[in-house]
């Protein structure tokens, strides 16, 4: 539970903002976020979570409120543009309950687990909600959002049907500099509401069960913006003897047995979550003699593979963002180009390539022509099967947004 009486207060006094004319435009494009430097002035300063009003300066209109974060580059989150309306419980429920009917579809598609607010794209910036069947994993990325979290979490009962809620928290806001757990109690993988969050949690995707710890597994516990990724794997795993890179807790591989993939081999540097792609596997009654799993260093492994003459006829490599900044920007593209060039090694003729990414600053075209050219500079011919993006539960409200890509390719020399 939460002791709400310790979160700090939004000033009863709104933030008043005049910014710049790109930023002004931006606004009325529907674009989220303020930068530091887009602010003209501004009435006076602030707390984290305070409501900042933009007003244009021509006429002096309201053009967007968001949530002022003194902490971050982007100064202003915007919760709503142009037309001015009260923040509070009853704007966050209608605003939860638009997420929730954008990903009705999902539920007729045998799914339990998704993405029910994907941040900005849903108007909640620096915010995401997923659910595991009757688990809701909360995840803030923002201090701004602690004086929210009383009327956020009542317009999730208001809006939303679940039973239990886990609190999750970014690195950042883990961290001894923001000290959240000892001024406010709150700490990450902490049960708000409901309980037996302290055990996995099992949910459905496409017919298949899993399991997930969202109290203590990377993100919230699963990577849910790979499905159509995976399914697609799926679709092309028949009689195939397929290598999985950065399984993480075997959504590809389970994938791939439900395809009628003849082994698989499960490559992941986390022993745990090797042990609960096992569970994975055995929950939906696949023989577990068919996987193999490999714990260690990606690459250190997949060099050890090569040097033992192991041939693949599906491999996929979906890493973790390498590009989580400019400067590493140049690190990430020859992280890439390793993959590719070892992934090619270890393909039968007419193998198919599976080569993800969820790097934001290299977008998609970016990563595609890496790909391309990497395989041909190693000798290799790509045949485009298909080349995969957001899901329905990722929707891209604005280009930010956009960081997933995955491409299928057939191989020959």
């Amino acid at each position: 539970m939460i002791d709400f009486s310790r979160l700090p207060s939004a000033a009863e006094k709104n933030i008043s903002v005049r910014v710049k004319g790109a930023a002004e435009r931006a606004l009325r494009r529907g674009h989220p976020w303020v930068f530091e430097d887009a602010i003209l002035r501004q009435s006076h300063l602030g707390n984290a979570g305070d409501l900042a009003v933009i007003y244009d300066r021509e006429k002096n209109n309201f053009l967007a409120v968001g949530l002022y974060d003194p902490l971050s580059p982007i100064r202003i989150k915007v919760l709503q543009a142009l037309e001015p309306l009260r923040i509070d419980r009853a704007f966050f429920a209608e605003k939860l309950k638009a997420a929730q009917a954008k990903r009705e579809a999902l539920i007729g598609e045998g799914t339990t687990g998704y993405r029910l607010v994907y941040g900005e794209s849903d108007g909640f910036p620096a915010l995401i909600i997923d659910r595991y069947g009757e688990t809701l994993a909360l995840k803030l990325y923002t201090s701004a959002w602690l004086p929210h979290l009383q009327a956020l979490l009542g317009a999730m009962e208001d809006a939303i049907v679940f039973e239990s809620l886990v609190l999750r928290l970014s690195r950042a806001l883990q961290s001894d500099r923001l000290n959240i757990a000892k001024l406010y109690g709150l700490h990450d993988g902490q049960q708000l509401i409901g309980d037996g969050a302290d055990k996995p949690v099992q949910f459905v995707e496409n017919g298949l069960l899993f399991q997930a710890d969202v109290r203590k597994g990377h993100k919230t516990g699963f990577f849910f913006d790979q499905r159509d990724s995976r399914q697609k794997a799926r679709e092309l795993a028949q009689g195939r003897r397929v290598l999985d890179v950065f399984s993480y807790t075997g959504g590809f591989s389970v994938y791939a047995l439900a395809g009628g993939a003849r082994t698989i081999t499960a490559l992941d540097v986390s022993e745990p979550a090797l042990e609960t792609l096992s569970l994975n596997v055995e929950k939906n009654g696949f023989d577990p003699k068919l996987i193999d799993v490999m714990a260690g260093d990606a690459f250190a492994s997949l060099m050890e593979l090569i040097q033992a003459r192991r041939k693949f006829n599906m491999v996929i490599v979906d890493p973790p963002a390498f590009a989580n900044s400019r400067a590493s920007m140049r690190n990430a593209v020859m992280a890439y180009r390793r993959l590719v060039e070892m992934a090619l090694r270890l393909l039968a003729n007419d193998g198919i390539l599976v080569m993800a990414s969820c790097s934001s600053r290299i977008n998609a075209e970016m990563f595609f022509q890496l790909v391309e050219r990497s395989a041909l500079v190693a000798g290799f011919k790509l045949e485009v099967i298909e080349k995969t993006g957001h899901g329905l539960d990722h929707p891209v409200g604005f280009p930010e947004a956009a960081y997933l890509k995955a491409l299928f390719a057939r191989v020959t020399k």
